[in-house]
This record gives C-alpha cells, structure tokens and sequence, in this order.
C-alpha cells in the first residue's frame, strides 16, 4: 500500500493551517472594519443651509431629517419657493452624507472591497443619490430577506 495515502502528509497539513490562518485573519480584520465603519455610520449627521439662508435641515445616518431651522427670509419668498428650497436642500444634505459615508468606507473597507462597493450602492441608493454610469456597472444582486438581516447586522439596528 502506498504510504503517502495512508500516512498524514505534515506539509500539506500544515500548509492548510497556515491558509485556515490567514483566511482567519482576513474574516476578523474585516468584522473589525466593519464594526469601525458602522460606528461611524451611526454617527454621522450632516447639516445643511440653503444658498439664500431660508433654511437649516439636519439628516441622520439613515438619511432622516432630524432637524428643520427656517429665517425671517421665508417671510419674502412664496410658500412654493419656501417648500422646494427646504425639499432641495434635504437632497443637498442626503448627497453630502452618500459623500461622508463613502469616506468612511474608503478608510474602513478601502474602495476595492466587494463588500464596500455594495455599502456604498446601498447607501447611495436610499440618499436617493444617482449613481455615474460607471458605478452603475458594479450594481450589486438583487436584495433578499437575508441581505435585509446582514444590513440590519453591519448598521447595528439589531443586537443578535
């Protein structure tokens, strides 16, 4: 009987060790990144003011206005006016939170991880951000219940 089948192969053995390692080691970085980049996400706000200073509205991480200041200068512009400045300038303060948000992904996940790529469509998405024609083509699968829970995991809505 040939002895390289019966008889354990150290080598091989060890080299698999040392791949389980470092596969290891690349599945913890990643989970810290991760809890890195969620804790910041949870954190950003960002506050935006109007052009012609009628309006002060502050976004959560989740793209949520928070807070709405008006001025005495609504008192000189229609009601209309009034309305798509405060609407716009929401849109102004969700793009600038996609920009944070990718900032942090660059310095957590780094820009060529597959994972940050999908964090970054997702939050852009429900910005309500266009994406370029270029970002367009790394548009992530579509979503399931599964993606939905991980979500939940990676923006730290659920304690397991």
């Amino acid at each position: 009987m040939d002895e390289r089948v019966t008889e354990p192969d150290d080598v091989g053995q060890d080299s698999v060790r040392q791949r389980l390692a470092a596969w290891q080691a690349r599945a913890d970085q990643l989970a810290a990144d991760t809890e890195a980049m969620s804790s910041q996400f949870e954190q950003l706000r960002v506050t935006k003011t109007d052009p012609a200073g009628m309006a002060e509205v502050v976004v959560d991480s989740g793209g949520a206005l928070v807070g709405l200041t008006l001025t005495r200068e609504i008192e000189r512009a229609a009601p209309s006016v009034v309305a798509s400045t405060i609407m716009s300038t929401i849109q102004a303060a969700k793009a600038e939170l996609a920009e944070r948000a990718q900032g942090i992904l660059a310095e957590t996940l780094g820009t060529e991880s597959p994972v940050a790529r999908a964090v970054a469509a997702q939050v852009s998405e429900r910005m309500g951000v266009v994406r370029s024609a270029d970002e367009q083509h790394d548009r992530p699968r579509r979503r399931t219940d599964e993606d939905e829970d991980n979500e939940m995991r990676v923006f730290g809505r659920v304690d397991d």
